[in-house]
């Protein structure tokens, strides 16, 4: 399920009604500075798509009439997930978007989603403001690499956060281990070399205390 308090909900949104002119729209848009505003019916309760700024100027650019109602130039009105979405899914969904709609349990809009509230949560679960080191380990992509590599960082100190990543038609894997804020520099150097021994590659060590 999304966490709500990353959702800004529609009584805080700009939206436009689609009874709105393509002009109306092009005011508002300009006027907010926003690069695309949700589209809803007549009730205000369900989401007819995004109208976007570029493509209101290239209509007019081209002399199109501007008169006609925002839904000629909808966009994404089937792009939006359900409150109840598994929050990983969202980022399927999402993909190029600035936003994505947000309906609730009756399929009505209730807000959007943005690109910076998802990054905001990867970098709060990043823990780079609870860290010291993130450790880039290679590992076999076989069973118990994950579990061994764990074992052998947590003689030494607790694991703050926990990333992995798969390349694609890849023999290995990349795990990054985000290592506590008190982990000395000494500390973080005897853990490296302690999976080095045990086969782990470590080809990159980020110091989060810098920078941050």
């Amino acid at each position: 399920m999304i966490f709500s308090s990353l959702i800004k909900k529609k009584d805080t949104l700009t939206t436009l009604p689609e009874t709105a002119t393509l002009a109306e729209a092009l005011t508002v848009l300009e006027n907010t500075g926003y690069r695309c505003v949700p589209v809803l019916d007549e009730s205000g309760k369900i989401f007819r798509g995004n109208i976007y700024k570029m493509h209101l100027y290239r209509h007019k650019s081209r002399n199109g009439d501007m008169n006609l109602p925002v839904t000629a130039l909808l966009k994404n009105a089937t792009k939006f997930v359900s409150i109840k979405s598994a929050f990983f899914s969202v980022f399927f969904a999402i993909r190029d978007l600035p936003y994505i709609a947000v309906l609730d349990e009756n399929n009505q809009f209730y807000g959007i989603l943005t690109h910076n509230s998802l990054l905001r949560v990867l970098a709060e679960g990043w823990n780079v403001n609870n860290g010291s080191y993130v450790l880039t380990v290679v590992a076999p992509d076989e069973r118990g690499a994950l579990m061994t590599a764990t074992k052998e960082i947590t003689r030494y100190c607790q694991i703050v956060n926990v990333l992995s990543f798969d390349p694609q038609h890849s023999a290995v894997k990349q795990i990054l281990f985000t290592l506590p804020a008190d982990v000395s520099h000494e500390k973080m150097e005897k853990v490296v070399k302690r999976l080095t021994k045990k086969g782990f590659e470590v080809p990159e060590v980020e110091d989060l205390h810098q920078g941050y």
